[in-house]
């Protein structure tokens, strides 16, 4: 890059560690942490002192490379963050978006670059509300994953980088910015080669092939049945699927790509012709890893990069585990994923039975109402990323996104 590149990385944990630390790594590039949990931008800036931060990136023929970089600042405060800066990174769970948003909304300035890394559906929703009239003049980009499985070896200090996708999906809205060039070109910068950041036509087509729809059904088919007595061991996550999961999952979607086809046939302008089955999309992703791709419950079963995983439980007595429904897969997956999937194919008209008996489900073992009946009228749409919460009542409310 030749000028220089200001980037606010918002978070603490894996993904900030490593786009931290990598972005740091690269020339002519000012790196600023935001972190406003707690004490822990104090913590990090202590424990790190004059050092750089460590990446082990891990390589698929076994080798490894080790990059360093060193943040310009770490920061609770985005009165110290925001101003000046060029793109703010949000890599973050969906579940803090709308903290960090609240936190940089005075500061954010028109043709700033906002990426969600990753967005998860709903992001483009939180983002327009929460920043209102200056999220249309500033370049929003989302990202339907993470770049990296990555862990933290030594908080602050060092994390391994397991793996790096190839490609990575991604939707920018440029509004009305006025950006110059490709507002993707200072990203790839900072990813490096890899992933490739790869364009969709819109932020439908991400979201309606979401992986979001995985973990409530494997969830639902393993203890909807259970009997509340704890287990004497940790059952296998995916490659104890059950077939009832599986099919639960496929329908689910189904029912996406019929909300897709039903919003072609009302605003045929919007081009969803990549919003494809879960099924094939992990046929596409683990092509090698995948020893039988006869059908989506044998492809999760004998899926090598899911060998050993186990559902989030909790230990209640030594060696007796109950299940863990305060786990991500569903505090997270719901609202900041069915939920709002839900809410798009309530708009584009279209049942989704199946959807609903999940979800139905789900937000009895979280403790929250999302729908009512078929509806999704229950009193915690509001602390969701559906659609509805943000006043989107049709599906021409999403023009000024596409």
């Amino acid at each position: 890059m030749q000028e220089k590149l200001i980037v606010v990385v918002c978070g603490g944990g894996n993904a900030a560690h490593v786009m931290s630390g990598l972005s740091a790594s690269r020339e002519n590039v000012e790196v600023r942490v935001l972190d406003v949990f707690s004490d822990e931008a104090e913590r990090w800036t202590k424990t790190l002192g004059d050092d750089s931060i460590v990446l082990t990136v891990n390589h698929p023929d076994g080798s490894h490379d080790e990059v360093r970089g060193k943040p310009n600042f770490i920061t609770n405060d985005a009165s110290k963050a925001v101003p000046g800066a060029n793109l703010i990174v949000f890599a973050v769970p969906a579940f803090a978006h709308e903290s960090y948003f609240e936190a940089i909304k005075p500061y954010v300035k028109p043709n700033m670059i906002i990426v969600g890394m990753p967005g998860q559906p709903g992001f483009e929703f939180q983002c327009f509300s929460i920043l209102k009239d200056i999220a249309p003049k500033c370049c929003v980009i989302v990202f339907e994953g993470l770049p990296w499985a990555a862990r933290i070896t030594e908080f602050g200090r060092a994390i391994t980088v397991l793996s790096t996708k190839d490609f990575l999906n991604c939707v920018v809205i440029k509004g009305e910015s006025k950006i110059e060039g490709d507002p993707l070109k200072p990203i790839q910068y900072l990813l490096g080669p890899h992933p490739v950041a790869t364009k969709l036509h819109n932020f439908l087509e991400p979201t309606l092939s979401t992986k979001s729809i995985m973990h409530p059904p494997i969830m639902y088919g393993a203890w909807k049945d259970w009997d509340g007595n704890p287990l004497s061991e940790k059952p296998l996550f995916y490659q104890g699927l059950t077939e009832e999961a599986a099919e639960l999952m496929s329908g689910m979607s189904d029912e996406l790509l019929a909300t897709a086809k039903a919003i072609s046939l009302k605003k045929p302008e919007i081009n969803l012709d990549g919003v494809i089955h879960l099924f094939d999309w992990l046929s596409k992703i683990y092509a090698n890893e995948a020893s039988d791709k006869s059908n989506l419950l044998q492809l999760l079963r004998t899926n090598s990069a899911f060998n050993g995983l186990l559902h989030p439980m909790k230990e209640v007595e030594p060696g007796k585990f109950m299940p863990d429904f305060t786990f991500r897969y569903l505090t997270e997956d719901v609202p900041f994923g069915v939920v709002v999937l839900k809410g798009i194919s309530e708009l584009a008209g279209v049942d989704t039975p199946i959807t609903d008996k999940v979800l139905a489900w789900s937000q009895k073992m979280i403790g929250k109402e999302y729908i009512v009946g078929n509806s999704l009228c229950g009193k915690d749409v509001a602390t969701s990323r559906a659609p509805q919460r943000y006043g989107y009542k049709s599906l021409d409310d999403f023009d000024p996104l596409l």
